[in-house]
């Protein structure tokens, strides 16, 4: 008989109608979706955990749950007063027990994230440069039916590892008391004790059955080797559109449309007064910017094209920057939603990023549907993007580290610039107010009861612009001077 079957009312989707316990998640090669170890390979300074923090918060945005274990941490724990390069020298028979018991004990949380914890992926970010030490790692996966999969950063440029020594390495905690030469000095003699015992990876010959990619020289080659699966194949692909070249990406809003004015969400109306004067401030902001080949994206919708109108730049639309397709609801304000739709209005206001417009679009709809955007935002160097607020937010989501939770909550406000530089392992913000006046389309989240499990009742205030400033090292600034204010944060 077939299983009789309901909708989920926040997410539109068939589920069965008993709502029985969840049988034990299962795990193992034969399964599609089986959790996976991404194992980090390479000499130290080669880029390892910026891949690695860089994947994790790729995989978290397109809501696949990852988590990186960084042996290193685990080594700093153990060891709690770092000496010199000499604990990392192959005839150090003490020490090298300990790296290993740190290596042992990263494994146990890697399978406790994975089997108790709802992990889907887990990284490994360790050198890994001999056979014995991947062989350990692919029996623990194997015992565990895990998924492996090997990334290896290899780069013989003195000045690309010069480079991530200085930006990196030397404010690490083991140099804490050392001054930039004395740093500099050791972390290279470390990598010498290294590279005395480092086994590349070799798809032709020993390890021709791994699933695997080589990054070489910064992304200037890459070998792939036997890729699995699914997100294998997304993980290679995301790897092969990455870049570390400076650059800056400028995020904003159109300028203030007259559903704005009228406090109507969705719709395609075109700029007020307002939003006209914003337009001719951003002109005006961006060649003062002096930037050498802007390329300027917008939406497919009138308030973006008018607003890049006034640059007088070539600019590019994109049908996937439309703003979240609110269905039912299109051009009505959310007092109407509430009297027309008060149970959709409620359901919305439990779960703000899983919910879906009747024939509309959730906040998990619009992610998948910018993946291809941030692909391309990855490939390229300057770029200004003209949006909506709820693409602006899933943007910024991604840049910034936030979570499905806070994505649809994040302040992004009209006649507002947020420029987004990529530093180290994070990204530093500037936010740029032109001075021009607008409205507030801004809804902070109220208190609800959530039907999710382990989620009572709460009161959730979303992270401003000073929250994202405490993050950071430098607090905010104003200038009487310019035309505009600005504001630094950095984001890690």
């Amino acid at each position: 008989m077939p299983l009789e079957l309901t909708q989920s009312r926040v997410q539109k989707i068939w589920i069965p109608v008993d709502h029985r316990p969840s049988l034990p998640r299962s795990c193992g090669p034969k399964l599609t979706n089986s959790p996976t170890v991404i194992v980090m390979v390479g000499l130290p300074a080669r880029g390892k955990t910026y891949i690695s923090k860089k994947l994790t918060r790729y995989l978290n945005w397109i809501g696949v749950p990852t988590k990186v274990f960084n042996v290193g941490e685990y080594r700093r724990e153990a060891v709690k007063q770092y000496s010199s390069y000499s604990f990392f020298r192959p005839d150090n028979e003490e020490a090298m027990k300990v790296r290993k018991q740190c290596a042992l004990a990263a494994l146990r949380d890697v399978k406790s994230y994975l089997m108790k914890e709802g992990g889907q992926i887990a990284v490994f970010d360790a050198t890994n440069t001999t056979r014995e030490r991947r062989h350990m790692i692919l029996h623990f996966a194997k015992e565990n039916d895990f998924k492996v999969f090997f990334i290896e950063s290899v780069c013989d440029d003195p000045m690309v590892v010069a480079s991530n020594i200085m930006e990196v390495k030397i404010s690490s905690p083991d140099y804490k008391d050392c001054n930039s030469a004395e740093a500099m000095d050791d972390f290279m003699k470390r990598i010498s004790c290294y590279e005395a015992s480092y086994q590349p990876l070799d798809p032709d010959k020993c390890d021709r059955d791994l699933s695997l990619i080589k990054v070489i020289d910064v992304g200037r080659r890459f070998l792939v080797n036997r890729v699995q699966d699914h997100i294998q194949s997304r993980i290679v692909y995301y790897l092969m559109n990455i870049h570390v070249q400076p650059r800056t990406i400028y995020l904003c809003r159109h300028g203030e449309s007259e559903h704005n004015l009228q406090g109507k969400i969705g719709g395609d109306s075109g700029l007020s007064s307002r939003g006209r004067k914003f337009a001719n401030a951003l002109s005006k902001f961006v060649e003062e910017q002096n930037l050498k080949d802007l390329k300027v994206w917008t939406s497919q919708l009138k308030s973006t094209i008018q607003t890049a109108e006034a640059l007088r730049l070539p600019y590019e639309q994109w049908k996937a920057l439309n703003e979240i397709d609110a269905g039912v609801c299109e051009e009505m304000t959310y007092e109407e939603i509430k009297d027309t739709y008060p149970e959709e209005y409620a359901l919305r206001e439990q779960d703000k990023y899983y919910y879906r417009y009747p024939t509309g679009e959730s906040y998990q709809d619009l992610v998948q549907r910018l993946e291809p955007v941030i692909m391309e935002l990855e490939r390229q160097e300057n770029v200004l993007v003209i949006c909506h607020q709820a693409v602006l937010r899933c943007l910024l989501a991604y840049f910034l580290d936030k979570s499905a939770e806070e994505m649809p909550y994040l302040k992004c406000p009209l006649h507002t610039v947020l420029k987004l530089t990529p530093v180290a392992y994070g990204c530093r913000v500037e936010s740029i107010y032109l001075n021009v006046e607008s409205v507030s389309t801004h809804r902070e989240r109220s208190e609800v009861s959530s039907n999710r499990p382990g989620i009572g009742s709460w009161l959730y205030y979303p992270p401003s612009l000073e929250f994202w400033a405490r993050l950071g090292s430098s607090s905010p600034s104003t200038s009487s001077s310019e035309p505009w204010r600005q504001e630094h944060y950095e984001v890690f």
